[in-house]
């Protein structure tokens, strides 16, 4: 990632490592997020209250799994398990920062997700920040996102990001005006999405050239 995009979009890595027994909890500031590098939703956000005992338990438990298995994506099979602890970012969002998802075809960003872990968060946009008619979950609501500031910085990374890729999903998170990288994700929902409307599959489809990935 930083060959491609550089430093300055990077969250901030605090402790890396394989064993979850070696982690400073002392040294951490007193919120922070605890992920692991082979598997989708696996992460905790450490903070004051929480038990580091159980913790530990927990990503021992996630190590020694393989995600693969749970959605057949070939993606994680060969994946190293590892910790990852990085800074919590804050946009102030009750349930977590905006996620602006890019969904990128051989290198060019066709639409942008945004959403959270909210349940009512989940909006369509085109790059001209202009709402698409595009859904692929009816639980979802709508509420207003204003187009960010620097919207066109955030299409420049997703396009330096997903260059060379069929298809990619570049997910990005904007802090107070500042980009940040989140993670690729090449097969969204695992393969399972039904957009609403039907015809999305062919609107998105026609711009898939080429395999996975």
């Amino acid at each position: 990632m930083r060959e491609k995009i550089g430093e300055k979009y990077l969250v901030k890595q605090l402790w890396h490592g394989t064993d979850p027994s070696l982690i400073p909890f002392a040294k951490l500031p007193a919120k922070c997020v605890i992920k692991t590098t082979h598997g989708s939703s696996w992460n905790i956000i450490l903070n004051e209250r929480s038990d580091h005992k159980e913790v530990v338990n927990t990503l021992r438990k996630w190590l020694k799994e393989n995600y693969y298995w749970v959605q057949r994506e070939y993606h994680y099979y060969p994946i190293k398990p590892r910790i990852l602890i990085q800074d919590f970012l804050d946009d102030g969002y009750q349930d977590g920062p905006l996620d602006y998802r890019f969904w990128c075809f051989s290198g060019q960003p066709e639409a942008i997700q945004v959403g959270n872990n909210s349940p009512s968060g989940h909006i369509f946009f085109d790059t001209e920040w202009n709402e698409l008619p595009l859904r692929y979950n009816d639980r979802f609501e709508d509420f207003a996102i204003e187009k960010p500031d620097n919207l066109n910085e955030m299409i420049q990374v997703a396009e330096s990001l997903s260059a060379g890729f069929a298809f990619v999903r570049v997910d990005l998170f904007n802090i107070k005006g500042k980009v940040y990288f989140g993670e690729l994700t090449f097969v969204p929902a695992a393969g399972y999405i039904k957009f609403i409307t039907d015809d999305w599959d062919v609107v998105l489809g026609d711009k898939w050239v080429g395999g996975i990935g």
